[in-house]
């Protein structure tokens, strides 16, 4: 077994395609299928199985990633620290549900640095990519929240995959339109007022567990719903369809625009209210790298977690 195997083993199960990762990799498709078939041969395993979407992991090559992640991963620290640093640059990532505030601390921080040295990357994606990004050494944080709804489920998946949640900041649920809505003007919307609106929901995916949607308020029955799978996407539908999803009101302007609005959402006996808390998650007892920390600075800082209270918009 060789670092170069476990490199593309790596980047095989992050492509999810021989071709894409072997382009990746600067190197044949042939040599790339030599190697990964030779090192499933001395571990007397098969390490992928084909699918119409492409290369998936196996159960045994699930449990191979997270020791080759983490070998590769100290690997990549010890030319980081002691290396000449040649042609090889620094590495930091972040996975997260869809937030604006998210992207938005992430922006302020690679202002700290130069990006010819450091490879850096961001992913809005799906809250089980977020978790498994993280479990994976992909991304070193990732950002979710919990509730009293899903609060257990994830928990107990989080520590499944040997990880911890951080606490940022507890928000109410907030309704997100854009400033045409009819609905826009209203100092507090119910649930009641919402049902002649489409409700857009992040898509988690097929088999998803409906822990694991982004939406606040999620036990509700929502008579119409539309899913979209990335911000731009249901920023648009908010426009064309007078469509709506329930968050934390922390929005950035910067990033999303003025033409969005979040109003209080007003509970009532049969709708109640429920608390969305904020967080981030990293590896268990994991120490967080100088750039990870800096990063969760800008994430309390855009929240106005020091000692001033953050706008809701």
């Amino acid at each position: 077994m060789t670092l170069n195997q476990l490199h593309y083993v790596i980047a095989v199960s992050e492509e999810g395609s021989l071709n894409k990762a072997a382009d990746r990799l600067y190197i044949a498709q042939p040599s790339l299928t030599k190697a990964i078939k030779e090192l499933e041969k001395e571990l007397g395993f098969e390490l992928f199985s084909r699918t119409k979407r492409g290369m998936a992991l196996t159960p045994d090559g699930e449990d191979f990633i997270l020791y080759a992640r983490d070998l590769y991963g100290k690997y990549e620290d010890i030319i980081e620290r002691f290396g000449s640093g040649d042609g090889f640059k620094k590495k930091f990532g972040v996975s997260t549900q869809h937030y604006s505030f998210a992207v938005k601390a992430f922006v302020e921080m690679v202002k700290n640095f130069d990006t010819a040295e450091y490879e850096f990357a961001i992913m809005e994606t799906k809250t089980k990519d977020v978790i498994n990004d993280v479990a994976n050494l992909k991304s070193e944080i990732g950002v979710l929240y919990l509730s009293d709804f899903n609060r257990q489920a994830i928990k107990k998946l989080l520590r499944g995959y040997n990880l911890e949640f951080h606490h940022l900041i507890n928000c109410d649920a907030y309704v997100y339109l854009w400033r045409g809505h009819p609905l826009a003007k209203k100092r507090g919307i119910t649930f009641d007022q919402l049902k002649d609106y489409p409700c857009l929901s992040f898509d988690q995916g097929e088999q998803s567990s409906f822990y694991y949607a982004e939406e606040i308020l999620t036990t509700n029955e929502y008579p119409r719903t539309i899913k979209a799978n990335d911000r731009a996407t249901m920023l648009n539908l908010m426009v064309g369809l007078n469509g709506y999803t329930l968050c934390s009101g922390i929005i950035c302007e910067e990033l999303n625009g003025d033409d969005f609005v979040a109003v209080p959402y007003k509970a009532d006996k049969s709708n109640p209210n429920s608390v969305m808390e904020l967080g981030y998650i990293t590896l268990k007892d994991g120490k967080l790298s100088y750039v990870g920390e800096l990063y969760v600075k800008e994430l309390r800082k855009y929240l106005g977690l020091n000692g001033k209270s953050r706008k809701k918009r």
